[in-house]
Order: C-alpha cells, then sequence, then structure tokens
C-alpha cells in the first residue's frame, strides 16, 4: 500500500487511536473506530492504528466460540472499510477465521482496510496464556510475523505479547521465537504494535523500558497503540507511545482516557502527554476509571455502599464520588449495638465532605430478632464468630434490598488482605457486584487514602488513625485476629504476588509460626474467593480470573 508522497519527501504521519471498547459492542466500538479514523483524517494521518481486537473490545473471551459473533465481526468490519473509503488506511484489530481444519479456528489479526475494501490481514504470533490470559484457548499463533509496504516504509505489524519476548530484556523468555527480531530481519524499517495490554501499577514504566530498549537494540523507531478503559476486572490504562531508533520516547498519549495522537515517522516527532507513575496516583486514576466503565458499561447510573466508619469503606466512597459524581452515590449507615459513635461521626463527616446521599438504618433490632429465633437453636452454646457473621449478613441483605429495589450496582468494600486470608463474610459483607478495593493490600488503602486526602481532605484523619475494627463485638479490632498488617502484607505479597512458599518466606527471617498460619488462612479462604464479585485488577496478581488455584488440595 502506497499513498501519495508530498513533494520529494517521504513522509508517514500514523495516528494512535487510544479508545475504550466495550466486550462484545460490535455498533458501539465501530462508531469509536470510525468517528476516530475520521478525526485522524482531519490531521492528515496517513494510517491510522487501534489497539488489539478493538472491534471486539479486549477481553472478548467465549464470544469467539459464537461464529455468530465472528460472522458479525467480519460483516462490521467491512461495512466500516466502505464507510471509510475516503479516509486513510487503517489497522484493526479483529478476529479473523483460521484456514483449513485443524487448529483453533481464529487468528487473533490486525486487518488493514483501505478504499473501501478490507485488505491484508497481519496475525499475531505469541498467545500469552498467563495470568488473565487464555488466548491459546481460540487463536492459532501466525507462522510468521508480516510486513506492510506504506509510503515508502516497510512496517512491521505485531500484535500486543509480540513485543514482549526480547531475550535482553527479560531474564527468563516464555516463547522461543522472538517476532520483532524476525521482522527486523525482513527488513521492517520500523515497528508497528497493536495492543490490549491490561493495568498494574508500576507496569507503564516498565513497559516504556522494554519497548525504549529494543527500539535501540534493533535501530528501528516502535510505535505501540494500547486499549484504554476497562472491561470486567480488567483496566487498560492507554499511554500509547512511540519511541525512536535511539529508544527515545517522543509521543505517548493520555493515561486512562481516549486520546489520538499523530506521529510524524519521517521526524520522529510527536507529543509527549504528562503523566504521573506514583503507585498511589495509577491506582487512584486506574479504580476510578474501573468504577466507571463498570457501571456505564453494565447500565447502572447509581452506586450504592455500607459505610462502616473505617478506611476502607471511606476509600471506595471516595473512589465512587469521583468516578459517578457524588450525587450518583448512596452511603448507607448501618450500626448496631457495637458501633462506636466515632464510627457514627466518622461517616457522617465522610458522607458531608463527598457530598454524596446519605441513609441510616440501624440494625440492633434485627440483630435481636435473629438472637431471639436462634435461641431454642443455639441454647447452652456459648456466643462466637456465628453471631458475628449474622450482623454482617443481615448489612448484606439489607444492601441488597436496595439495590434491587433503586436499581443501583452494590459496591463491596473489602481490602485485598482481608480477602486472601478469609477476613470478610460470605453473603454478607463480600455481597455486591464490583469489589472495588479487593487488589489493594492494607497498608496501600492507606496510602492511596491519604494521597487522596493531599488532594482535597475528604476522609477524616481519623478514620486513618484508629485501629482498623469490624465492630461485631465489644473493643473488637482486627489485630484479634490477624497479624499486624504490616507484616500481613509483606507475608501476602511474597506468597500471593510473587508465588513464594512457606519455606521461603520464613527463610527470609519472618517467624515460621506467623507464615504457616497466614497461609494455611490463604488456603481455606479459596472457597470464598470463588464467590466474590468481579475484582478490579490493578496488581500483578489479583484474585480474579489470574488466580486459578484449587478449593480441594492436598496441602
Amino acid at each position: 500500500m502506497n499513498s501519495p508522497q508530498r513533494g520529494h519527501q517521504r513522509l508517514l504521519r500514523i495516528a494512535l487511536l487510544q479508545i475504550n471498547p466495550t466486550a462484545g459492542d460490535l455498533a458501539g466500538n465501530s462508531a469509536l473506530i470510525v468517528d476516530g479514523v475520521k478525526r485522524a483524517r482531519e490531521q492528515d494521518a496517513d494510517l491510522v492504528v487501534t489497539p488489539e481486537l478493538a472491534l471486539m473490545g479486549y477481553l472478548p473471551r467465549d464470544l469467539l466460540m459464537s461464529r455468530g459473533f465472528v460472522r458479525k465481526s467480519g460483516d462490521e468490519l467491512a461495512r466500516i472499510a466502505a464507510e471509510l473509503k475516503d479516509a486513510p488506511p487503517a489497522l484493526i484489530g479483529v478476529a479473523t477465521p483460521a484456514p483449513g481444519d485443524m487448529g483453533r479456528p481464529l487468528y487473533n489479526s490486525a486487518v488493514l482496510i483501505h478504499d473501501g475494501r478490507v485488505g491484508p490481514a497481519f496475525h499475531k504470533t505469541l498467545l500469552p496464556t498467563y495470568d488473565v490470559f487464555d488466548e491459546d484457548r481460540y487463536f492459532e499463533p501466525a507462522r510468521e510475523p508480516g510486513v506492510l509496504d506504506c509510503n515508502g516504509w516497510r512496517l512491521g505489524i505485531s500484535i500486543c505479547e509480540d513485543v514482549w519476548n526480547d531475550r535482553d530484556f527479560w531474564q527468563r523468555r516464555r516463547y522461543h521465537m522472538d517476532p520483532i527480531e524476525e521482522l527486523t530481519r525482513k527488513g521492517a524499517q520500523a515497528i508497528v504494535n497493536l495492543s490490549a495490554s491490561p493495568f498494574t501499577v508500576g507496569k507503564q514504566e516498565m513497559r516504556e523500558r522494554m519497548l525504549a530498549q529494543m527500539a535501540s537494540k534493533y535501530r528501528v523507531p516502535l510505535l505501540i497503540t494500547n486499549q484504554v478503559g476497562a472491561n470486567d476486572d480488567l483496566i487498560f490504562d492507554g499511554r500509547s507511545a512511540a519511541f525512536d531508533e535511539n529508544g527515545r520516547l517522543f509521543a505517548r498519549a493520555r493515561g486512562f482516557e481516549n486520546d489520538l495522537v499523530v506521529v510524524d515517522l519521517d521526524g520522529r516527532s510527536g507529543a509527549v502527554a504528562a503523566d504521573d507513575f506514583t503507585p498511589e496516583a495509577e491506582i487512584w486514576n486506574a479504580l476510578v476509571l474501573g468504577v466507571r466503565d463498570y457501571a456505564r458499561k453494565t447500565r447502572f447510573r447509581q452506586v450504592l455502599l455500607g459505610l462502616s466508619g473505617g478506611v476502607d469503606s471511606a476509600l471506595t466512597a471516595a473512589i465512587a464520588a469521583d468516578a459517578m459524581g457524588p450525587e450518583n452515590v448512596l452511603g448507607v449507615m448501618m450500626p448496631s449495638v457495637y458501633s462506636s459513635e466515632g464510627s457514627v461521626t466518622d461517616s457522617e463527616a465522610l458522607v458531608r465532605n463527598l457530598g454524596i446521599r446519605r441513609l441510616e438504618m440501624p440494625i440492633s433490632g434485627i440483630m435481636k430478632t435473629y438472637d431471639e429465633t436462634l435461641a431454642d437453636a443455639f441454647r447452652g452454646l456459648a456466643p462466637d464468630v456465628t453471631e458475628e457473621n449474622i450482623q454482617s449478613r443481615i448489612r448484606g441483605a439489607l444492601l441488597m434490598a436496595l439495590s434491587n429495589k433503586f436499581g443501583s450496582l452494590l459496591l463491596t468494600t473489602g481490602n485485598k488482605s482481608e480477602m486472601a486470608v478469609g477476613y470478610c463474610t460470605l453473603y454478607g459483607d463480600m455481597n455486591g457486584g464490583l469489589a472495588v478495593i479487593a487488589d489493594l493490600p492494607k497498608m496501600m488503602v492507606y496510602r492511596v487514602s491519604r494521597w487522596r486526602n493531599c488532594r482535597r481532605a475528604d476522609i477524616p484523619e481519623a478514620i486513618l488513625t484508629k485501629a482498623p475494627s469490624a465492630e461485631l463485638r465489644p473493643d473488637q479490632t482486627d489485630q484479634d485476629s490477624l497479624p499486624p498488617y504490616e507484616l500481613l502484607d509483606e507475608i501476602l505479597e511474597l506468597h500471593v504476588e510473587e508465588s513464594q512458599s512457606a519455606e521461603e518466606i520464613i527463610a527470609q527471617g519472618f517467624e515460621e509460626a506467623t507464615v504457616r498460619r497466614v497461609l494455611r488462612l490463604v488456603r481455606m479462604a479459596e472457597f470464598k474467593r470463588k464467590q466474590a464479585p468481579p475484582i478490579l485488577k490493578v496488581t500483578s496478581r489479583a484474585f480474579g480470573t489470574g488466580w486459578r488455584m484449587p478449593i480441594v488440595r492436598g496441602e
């Protein structure tokens, strides 16, 4: 494909179209693509590049098993091509049928549309199956990566994982083949990558180092278009980027927002959006986007959550207020006989500061009814965690009733530390449609809350300084049942995110009894996590689609 050249110069302006598609929404995603290509035309782009599987929305998961869905996506691609007949050519991310009667039925492809027609397709070579990915379930790998001739340039076309296997960057590579190495051997003068790379905290800085090193190593410019937005538990941060042959970043799209960045490949020029890579800022922006998109894409206009007077519900409320607008957030206070006066007043202060709506429903009378109803059955037995769980389940039932009646999305407020060790109640505080901070360890909850208060001090200081407590019995604190959160989070990070065994953790100086107790709690809580709402993923390993531990295990 060659477009007219301007004067005697070999010019190529590539538009990185960073959009927020919805999984399965072919019509909506098409509209985003068409609008973006038309805007790129206004900026004199010669080629437009969408994210990976942009037409289908990443991750479409088992929608890809529907032949009807795949067929409709092909029809939609042809319609887009016809509508964009007078627009610049575009590489569209979409699944395409694989020929023959052997192997997987699809390719993960970048398809060129140009002059009203659907042109050649370039297929993904490396298919990830780790963490949240399971692409080998659906796709056949490309036999070899392909090159596109455009305006005198030979562009090596790659898709997401294809750039994540450089032998000089990774100590251990996942794949035997390196598509980028193959493309440069084929004479590629620049690398173009269509990506849908999910967000994890700190990943963008590492991604930029990796891509910069790769561009410098092969002495070719490298451009990447990344998806933005959230689908289910996955959040995509965008930050599409371009690097010159020296590894210099010369263009970057905004983080966590739709954007269109046009890159002059000849002059190695483009705009670099400002960004904040501090963990607290990244997590905040990701979770706000995650809540907003989950609600919007599942057609919820309002959300609600229980307010306990603790830091977890306070941070969740602040995120929800930013994501949905405070007028669309309902904070529900459900004090019991064990609730401290401070918890009630702190919750009231939080509501006023955030400007969210408020509802109070005391549960002491309902607790009394339960006690009376169960009196005969429990006669002669001492109160224990059973009665504590009943309180949590009363609150969970009330919140679900409000969710059903008002058509609002119930947000679960538990953190990752609690989820890891089972310090949460099934059908109680685990109730809800979305677990907002369940991938944040407790100490990170405090860090993000204090970061948020530096912008505007909405979370009362008392919430940030009081001892954490479920307030399900007199004078209760979390540390009655758990190790100090500082210690607990260290052990959990080593075990959950780094997959270290008890012996490996103990060898680093941690007390053996504490380590074995924590890891036992993690194992015992597996059945709870299987019944948890979707968890917005922000760390390298969340308790979601990437956590595949069995409930029944022999340890």
